[in-house]
């Protein structure tokens, strides 16, 4: 069981990973090899809050397919261990932003010093501006 929040946890048995060939750098061994972890998990398995699923399809992007499976392809390191490793902590750092609830904002008034401060800052500029204008005599 990997433990997200208090209220979210998912079983290893509904992770799925397969192991493919990386692309990229590493000479002969890239074609021998099956290193890459492609790790797919389907979120219709496990239930969610509203708010939590849509912040879900939102975060996971393109990673996520229409039948709510997300993909994670990890190639970051040589050896199937550690990119299987890699895969499932990238899966469980999406679902715990995922559950993070954004406090919302409150509307503040400013502070009486900080609209002095600024209509201070402005009158200061329009002094330097009014300064600027030149008089000519013909």
């Amino acid at each position: 069981m990997l433990r997200i929040t208090r209220s979210i946890a998912i079983a290893e048995d509904d992770i799925d990973i397969v192991f493919v060939r990386a692309s990229g750098p590493g000479g002969q061994n890239v074609n021998k090899v099956s290193t890459a972890a492609q790790l797919r998990f389907d979120t219709t398995k496990l239930t969610l809050p509203e708010d939590t699923a849509i912040r879900l399809r939102t975060l996971a992007g393109q990673r996520m397919t229409k039948d709510g499976v997300i993909v994670i392809h990890a190639q970051r390191f040589r050896t199937q261990e550690r990119n299987k490793a890699d895969a499932i902590e990238r899966l469980v750092e999406l679902m715990k932003e995922a559950a993070f609830r954004q406090a919302p904002r409150r509307a503040t008034k400013p502070t009486l010093g900080s609209k002095m401060r600024r209509l201070d800052g402005k009158k200061r500029r329009s002094d330097v501006k009014a300064g600027r204008g030149g008089r000519f005599d013909d």
